[in-house]
């Protein structure tokens, strides 16, 4: 059962960004292969980068930090989860995509973790049995090109039983074009337009904003910006 650290403010109304609008931004788009002008992690890369966390995981166990679609689809069985507050942390839609859920014709945004403010979210414990692998896996979801293997990292949250270290992927500052602070605005109209082989940003967008409205965690900010997408899609004519 997971715990509650702090005090959190259910949204006091009912989302604006629906299904029904949700359902406008998809559509079948052919997958382009990897993202224009980055590299995608090799083989030998991806196993570096697992051994660097083993060790700084240590002979400890490994949690992982979720604050957006880990949340509610982490992509490995769970053996423990808690709520968790990153504090110097906040979850900002400032991941440029033109793949996945976007196009180069429409690129779209995915969400990082910034430096500032604090995160509520889950920290979720990879099982001992299948550590290695599930986190050889985890990686190869989250870092997908050799470009940014410096956009995961460990970091300190804080739950009902104490302190615990996790891993999490955040926006790095070296990699500036592909994750520049975007004001809200900027955000919204990309997110209404993107959508690619793998659903769109506003389904991305409404399924992280609805799992947490579940949990009553409430991000002032995305929920905003949800409100601002469905403005958009409102506004847009349908086909």
């Amino acid at each position: 059962m997971l715990k509650t650290p702090v005090a959190k403010t259910r949204a006091p109304v009912a989302m604006q960004l629906t299904t029904d609008l949700v359902e406008r931004t998809i559509r079948v788009v052919e997958d382009e292969g990897p993202e224009p002008n980055w590299t995608p992690i090799s083989s030998r890369q991806l196993d570096e980068l697992v051994s660097s966390v083993e060790q700084g995981g240590g002979d400890e166990e490994i949690w992982v930090f979720a604050y957006g679609s880990l949340m509610w689809n982490p992509g490995f069985d769970v053996s423990a989860s808690e709520e968790a507050v990153a504090h110097g942390w906040h979850r900002a839609f400032s991941l440029r995509i033109e793949r996945l859920r976007a196009t180069s014709d429409a690129p779209g945004l995915m969400l990082a973790l910034r430096p500032g403010g604090s995160c509520t979210g889950l920290i979720l414990k990879l099982p001992c049995a299948t550590k290695k692998q599930d986190l050889r896996t985890l990686l190869a979801r989250e870092i997908r090109y050799s470009e940014v293997c410096d956009m995961v990292r460990w970091v300190t949250v804080r739950t009902a039983t104490g302190t615990r270290r996790a891993l999490t992927f955040w926006a790095s500052t070296k990699q500036s074009q592909l994750t520049e602070k975007i004001s809200l605005d900027d955000a919204a109209v990309l997110i209404a337009q993107a959508c690619g082989p793998a659903g769109s940003c506003a389904e991305y967008l409404h399924r992280t904003v609805s799992d947490l409205v579940d949990r009553n965690i409430h991000d002032r900010n995305l929920w905003q910006l949800q409100e601002m997408v469905a403005s958009k899609l409102r506004a847009m004519p349908e086909d």
